[in-house]
């Protein structure tokens, strides 16, 4: 049972991508439930450089529409809040994770289902846009649990 484990861990494991001063890696999704047509990408960002820049926009062939979005807490209720750009200082990490930064996936074609891979591309305020597969792993799944060192 611990192999199978190990193999499909391995067999989700994501990329990275290096593009100039920008590193995406841990590009994952989680299984959509049901015929649902809302489903979330997370990954991690990495600006290298020495110049700031702005995560602008996103777009996926699954989706209808990609939005940029943040959780907040508000009282006792967790909300959602549609993010026009998200900021990359010089030499900072931002992290998409679940109950945070996410990028939403808007009129999703069909179901996500654990296992598949689909094409996500970054587009910055710099002109650099950046394409990451973004693994699907299931539905209750926290993150990626084997990267790719590079």
């Amino acid at each position: 049972m611990k192999i199978v484990a190990l193999l499909l861990a391995l067999l989700c494991a994501t990329s990275t991508v290096q593009a100039a001063d920008l590193t995406v890696r841990d590009a994952w999704a989680r299984a959509t439930a049901g015929q649902s047509k809302i489903g979330s990408a997370y990954l991690t960002l990495k600006n290298t450089g020495a110049t700031a820049d702005r995560l602008v926009s996103a777009t996926a062939p699954v989706a209808g529409a990609v939005e940029l979005h943040t959780s907040i807490q508000d009282g006792d209720v967790m909300r959602m809040q549609k993010l026009d750009t998200i900021d990359l200082a010089p030499d900072a990490t931002v992290e998409f994770k679940p109950s945070g930064l996410h990028i939403m996936l808007v009129d999703v074609a069909a179901p996500l289902k654990q296992g598949a891979r689909f094409p996500l591309t970054l587009t910055f305020a710099s002109g650099q846009n950046v394409t990451v597969e973004v693994a699907v792993m299931g539905p209750g799944a926290s993150g990626p649990t084997v990267t790719h060192q590079h």
